[in-house]
This record gives structure tokens, C-alpha cells and sequence, in this order.
């Protein structure tokens, strides 16, 4: 009795494994390549979305090429772009965008090829430097020659500036040999045609343009140190001159120039004033020298440096404490740069304004109210020219 039912036992265990081994059996053999299969359509199912999502771009940027007639700009072969910058020999600078080579033409004109990468899927920043430096005409904007598109490889073909960027002369810490540092003459026309540049794609233009990004980075400088407004990767057209305010999902431009309501709508609609903001960031940089924000000075008071200014700044526009001797025409630019940052919109000049302040005497000029969080100043309804 005891050894049968061992046996039985025995027998039961023995039925209870291989039932285990047929449901795992039915698990590889079933569910596995179930798994698999979904996984392998999934991959497909990815590669074929990118491959059309590609397509479709590349279709919208041709679609867009067509509508606006190409804007009469040349058109190059890929091989082209590669032949004029000798197989992207000599880099000029590099980005998120992409990198900037240096060119030539056939006729022998130095050129700079931008070249975006190809991770860039929309197209958006393509169509955006077509459609809008295409349509410009102005010495103090950037001019675009031709474009390439072949699939997903785009390049954008641009004069030469023989000078680069404005950042290469303005910040102390990254002079050198290389670069001489430019007087207080120079950069106050450097500032002055910025602002006519500015002036001329917010009012001379048959469409506004806001352009969302402006920066010493951004500002190439001639042989003859003109200032030029490039890189339109992030601008924005309004459809008419008249239009001011304009719709905008999520925050575009550089931290250090990005005007308060572009990423808080609290302080006010999103318009050319924007640019306005960045202008006078980028002119406070100019004069001091020096990043807005840095923490590396050995005074408290002066890591925000348009605060430190205003602060110390008397009714005669002099610097009260400061250890050097402002010229004339660099008041008018603090001056001027401390309109353009005001918290609100409606307290900031027009581009034309400041042109016009640039141009005139500081006699002139009103004391500007503190640009730092304040509600909006009634002295300012002189400046509120649209």
C-alpha cells in the first residue's frame, strides 16, 4: 500500500512537468514569433514613416520653391556645392544647424555655404531663410545667392564676410592676436546699422519680418566692418506690415536675448518689439564687453550688467562709480539700449525710433524708466511708434 502510493505520486509529478514543458511549448512556439512578427512590423513600420516623412518634406520645400518661383535665386546640384567648397575643405564655423564652409564661384567671388543637417526633418528652417532673406534688398541684411536641395541634403549659398561674426571683437575674454578690439566710433556704427537693418525688415519690406534671433552670432561684419543680419532659421513672416502681434507656439531665439513675452504671454503679445528686446541686449553687450549675466566679476552688483548701469546711471546719463570716461555716442547707446529692454512691449521704441535716437543728439534723448519688472511707464507714449 505504502510503495503504490510512491508510484502514484511519481506518476502525478511526472504528468505535472510535461504539462509544464507543452504550455511552454505553446509559448515559444505561439507568442514568441507573435512578438517578433509585431516587432519586425514595428521597424518596418518606422523606417517607412521616416522614408515618407522625408518624401513629404522634401515635397512641401519643392511646393514652396514653386510658389514663390524660387525668389530668383540660383539654384546648385549637390555636386556643385561640393565642388565650390572643395569637398567642405574649410569650416567656418559649426551649429545646430549645421556647419558654414567657405566657397568659391566660378567667376571667383568668395561665398559661405551653409549646410544644414540632415536630422533637421521638417524643413523649417530651410524654408525660412528662403523666404525671407530671398525677399530682401538691404546693406545691412545678409544677401542670399542660391540654395541646393537634392532629397534630404539642403545648402544655402551666401556672400562671403570676410570679418565674421560680431562676437569675435566684442567680448574681452576672447580677443586675441587675431582680432583688434574696435573703438567706440566703430561700434556705434556697427549698432546704428543693425538698427537700420532691423528697421528695414520690420517697416521696408512688402512683408514684415520678425526675425527672433538677434545676437552678436548672428551679426556678420564686411571687409569694411558694415554690419549684415544673418541666419533667418527662426524668423517669422507677418503676413502684411500693418500686422504687428503675431501667433507663435513655444519660445524661439537665444537665453540672454529672448524678450519677456515671447516666453510668458503675461507681459504682452508676441511683435517686432520682440527684436527690439534683443537688439538692446545685444547693445549692452556691445558696450560692456562682456556676457549680460556673468558671475565671474568680483562685485555682486555687476553680474547683471543693464541692471548695474541703470542703477548708477544719473540724469546727465553719466556713470556714477565707473572707473572710465564714456564718450558721447556710447551714452547714447546706453541710453538707447535701456529703452529697448523694457519688461513691457509697449514701453520699447520702434526700430525707427531708435534709428532716430542713434542719429540724434543725447540732449535729446529722455531718461528711460527702470527696464526691470516695472508696470507700464506713461513717460514712454513718445516711443509707442508702430
Amino acid at each position: 500500500m505504502y510503495m503504490l502510493t510512491i508510484t502514484t505520486f511519481c506518476i502525478a509529478g511526472s504528468n505535472s512537468i510535461g504539462w509544464v514543458i507543452l504550455q511552454l511549448g505553446v509559448l515559444f512556439g505561439w507568442v514568441v514569433p507573435t512578438i517578433l512578427l509585431v516587432l519586425y512590423w514595428e521597424i518596418i513600420f518606422s523606417f517607412v514613416s521616416r522614408w515618407w516623412n522625408k518624401k513629404e518634406t522634401s515635397t512641401n520645400v519643392e511646393v514652396f520653391l514653386e510658389n514663390y518661383g524660387c525668389l530668383g535665386l540660383q539654384r546648385y546640384k549637390y555636386s556643385e556645392i561640393k565642388k565650390m567648397t572643395n569637398s567642405f575643405k574649410d569650416t567656418l564655423g559649426k551649429g545646430g544647424y549645421g556647419c558654414v564652409f567657405k566657397g568659391q564661384l566660378r567667376d571667383g567671388r568668395l561665398v559661405a555655404v551653409k549646410v544644414l543637417n540632415e536630422s533637421k526633418g521638417n524643413g523649417e528652417d530651410f524654408v525660412n531663410e528662403v523666404a525671407t532673406i530671398g525677399k530682401t534688398n538691404h546693406v545691412n541684411v545678409v544677401t542670399l545667392l542660391g540654395f541646393c536641395i537634392e532629397r534630404a541634403k539642403r545648402a544655402l549659398v551666401y556672400e562671403f564676410m570676410p570679418n565674421g561674426s560680431l562676437e569675435m571683437f566684442i567680448y574681452k575674454e576672447k580677443e586675441s592676436s587675431l582680432t583688434l578690439p574696435l573703438g567706440t566710433e566703430k561700434l556705434y556704427l556697427i549698432a546704428l546699422g543693425i538698427a537700420r537693418g532691423l528697421e528695414y525688415l520690420h517697416r521696408g519690406c512688402n512683408i514684415r519680418i520678425l526675425h527672433f534671433d538677434i545676437k552678436p552670432h548672428n551679426i556678420l561684419l564686411d571687409e569694411d566692418f558694415c554690419p549684415k543680419i544673418s541666419d533667418f532659421g527662426m524668423a517669422k513672416l507677418c503676413p502684411t506690415r500693418d500686422v504687428s502681434v503675431v501667433s507663435m507656439v513655444g519660445a524661439r531665439g537665444t537665453i540672454g536675448y529672448i524678450a519677456p513675452e515671447v516666453y510668458c504671454r503675461n507681459f504682452g503679445g508676441v511683435s517686432h518689439k520682440s527684436d527690439v528686446y534683443s537688439y538692446g541686449m545685444m547693445v549692452f553687450e556691445m558696450i560692456g564687453g562682456r556676457k549680460n549675466i556673468n558671475v565671474k566679476v568680483e562685485n555682486m552688483s555687476e553680474i547683471y550688467f543693464p541692471q548695474w548701469v541703470y542703477n548708477h546711471l544719473k540724469p546727465d546719463f553719466t556713470i556714477e562709480g565707473s572707473c572710465e570716461m564714456f564718450e558721447e555716442t556710447t551714452k547714447k547707446m546706453i541710453v538707447v539700449a535701456l529703452w529697448c529692454i523694457q519688461t513691457h512691449p509697449a514701453d520699447r521704441p520702434s526700430m525707427t525710433k531708435v534709428v532716430e535716437m542713434l542719429e540724434g543728439n543725447i540732449e535729446e534723448l529722455d531718461m528711460p524708466p527702470s527696464p526691470f519688472l516695472h508696470p507700464p511707464s506713461q513717460s514712454s507714449s513718445s516711443l509707442l511708434e508702430e
